[in-house]
């Protein structure tokens, strides 16, 4: 009897995304729960939301040069005399934006572990089963 030597064909199944696997499902099926994970993961690699760092004195200075060059360029443009903008500049981008730099980082800095606190307690709430209606 004659053999055919066409090679086999696999089903190509599309994702409602419109994406074609290739490769056969392998092994058991995913839970939601494990492919919401999964899908967590990998957008947890592209970025996600920003951590702030921890308040300093010295990211509060370089903050503080910066608005100060700014500070200086912007009033040369305008004509003031060089050694009043020079002044200005220093006293107020140092005097002035290097304390408020600090506070605002220390602010954003104390808001973002509140905000982790409430998730984290929540986290625990719900693991162990505090909140919900009992009846």
């Amino acid at each position: 009897m004659a053999q055919t030597k066409k090679k086999r064909r696999r089903k190509h199944r599309g994702t409602q995304g419109g994406r074609i696997d290739t490769r056969p499902a392998r092994g058991r099926a995913r839970s939601r729960s494990e492919a919401k994970a999964q899908a967590r993961t990998r957008t947890k690699k592209k970025g996600g939301p920003a951590v702030p760092k921890p308040p300093s004195w010295s990211s509060a200075i370089k903050k503080g040069a910066l608005a100060a060059v700014i500070f200086l360029v912007v009033l040369s443009l305008v004509g003031q005399d060089p050694v009043q903008s020079l002044l200005a500049a220093v006293a107020l981008g140092l005097a002035f934006y290097v304390p408020m730099a600090y506070l605002l980082d220390r602010y954003m800095y104390q808001r973002y572990l509140r905000k982790e606190a409430k998730k984290r307690q929540e986290r625990e709430a719900q693991r162990h089963g505090i909140g919900e209606a009992e009846s």
